[in-house]
């Protein structure tokens, strides 16, 4: 019949989950009943002796109307149905027949229970379902709050908020940087564009102007290649594999300070430090960046003559290394948010000098560190003006695994 298919394979209909709950429900409710009937029955079959006596053995009068020995109901004397049972058979058969009937009728009330209990025990799931589809459309800032008793489905919704809650704050926070990133690449771009307009229109533009404008273009094209080189470290530590090796700290922290000592002497600087000898297991040109990054911070927002006080020591399992600094004052109430990317201390763009204004990802590059080691950094504000950062590693063993992770 021309080129017409027809599908013969029965339809699979989707049982839900209710009612699939509510039929093992029903099921072993049955099967536990079946099984004591079946226990009683043996037990009433077996273990019993019986001793029949007819019902009309030694009665005097009118025989009353004759049953088999199936045990079948006729009218009685006051007109109501009984049931004459003259021999084991009728009892046994009696009683199979009415535990049936009980059965069948507990089955269909469990049935029914359990389809009401069913549908409450599952109202958290239905909720939880409607959170996920307004997740999944792209709306984050809703809750479930959900209340009840402290069971497996209020941890599952508190779970399911704590979740929503970090995807949220993720999710701002990769807006921003997207933002930023733009503004950032954007801003340079436009100056070239601007200086190169002003040198081309000049009629008068001699080589010593056209040196001044190189040297200028130049040096805006050294800061773009800079911020870009940031970002793509800032992406390879969440995206490759990263080292496991034995670190001293202490070493490591006097050779970011050595690598900064320059830029000290040059801004006047006095830098106190008190390094303890602290072994762990981690990356160690990633720790390398890290406290580079951290001590070429604490310089260059700074004030003259100011201080840089490192510390390194063990605390409770952790090897930690500490940064305070006297600098222009920073608000506590954002002192947290300066991990995040192009985000620094005077607000997104930085005041003063482009030269030493830094690009904004220094922290945010700390920060991916400490959460590829399963670290923590933590910001803080001086009250005198000035920051103290601490990043915190574990002292882990040589069989603890590091994974690639982004900041925390």
């Amino acid at each position: 019949m021309g080129g017409m298919a027809l599908d013969l394979a029965p339809s699979r209909r989707r049982i839900g989950f209710r009612a699939r709950l509510t039929l093992t429900y029903a099921l072993l409710l049955a099967t536990m009943g079946a099984l004591m009937l079946g226990a009683v029955y043996v037990f009433m079959r077996f273990v019993p002796t019986y001793a029949i006596v007819s019902s009309d053995a030694g009665s005097t009068g009118a025989t009353p109307t004759s049953v088999g020995s199936s045990g079948v109901t006729s009218p009685s004397a006051s007109g109501t149905m009984s049931l004459n049972l003259e021999t084991s058979a009728d009892i046994l058969n009696t009683l199979l027949l009415v535990s049936v009937i009980v059965l069948l009728l507990l089955t269909a009330a469990g049935g029914l229970i359990g389809w009401v209990i069913a549908g409450r025990m599952l109202r958290p799931l239905k909720t939880i379902n409607r959170a996920a589809q307004l997740a999944a459309s792209g709306e984050l800032g809703h809750r479930l709050r959900l209340g009840g008793p402290q069971d497996e489905m209020r941890d599952l919704a508190e779970t399911f908020d704590d979740m929503l809650a970090k995807l949220d704050l993720a999710f701002q926070a990769h807006q921003r940087f997207a933002a930023n990133a733009s503004h950032e690449l954007r801003t340079p771009l436009a100056t070239t564009k601007a200086m190169l307009d002003i040198a081309l229109s000049d009629p008068d533009l001699d080589l010593a102007g056209l040196r001044r404008v190189s040297q200028q273009v130049l040096e805006t094209n050294r800061r773009n290649i800079e911020t870009v080189e940031s970002l793509l470290d800032l992406a390879d530590i969440g995206q490759s594999q990263i080292g496991h090796e034995r670190i001293r700290l202490d070493r490591a922290a006097l050779d970011a300070i050595g690598e900064a000592a320059a830029e000290i002497s040059e801004r006047g600087l006095t830098i106190s430090s008190n390094l303890e000898p602290v072994e762990f297991y981690g990356d160690a040109v990633l720790v390398h960046r890290a406290l580079v990054n951290l001590v070429h911070n604490a310089v260059r927002h700074n004030v003259q003559p100011g201080t840089v006080d490192v510390t390194v020591r063990s605390a409770s399992g952790w090897a930690e290394f500490r940064i305070s600094n006297t600098g222009p004052h920073v608000d506590a109430s954002v002192a947290d948010s300066l991990r995040e990317p192009f985000v620094r201390g005077a607000g997104r763009v930085a005041s003063g000098s482009r030269e030493r204004s830094g690009h904004g990802l220094g922290l945010a590059l700390v920060a991916s560190v400490a959460g590829a080691h399963h670290g923590e950094l933590e910001l803080s504000a001086n009250e005198g003006g000035g920051m103290t950062v601490a990043i915190r590693l574990p002292i882990n063993s040589g069989s603890m695994p590091i994974s690639i992770g982004a900041s925390k």
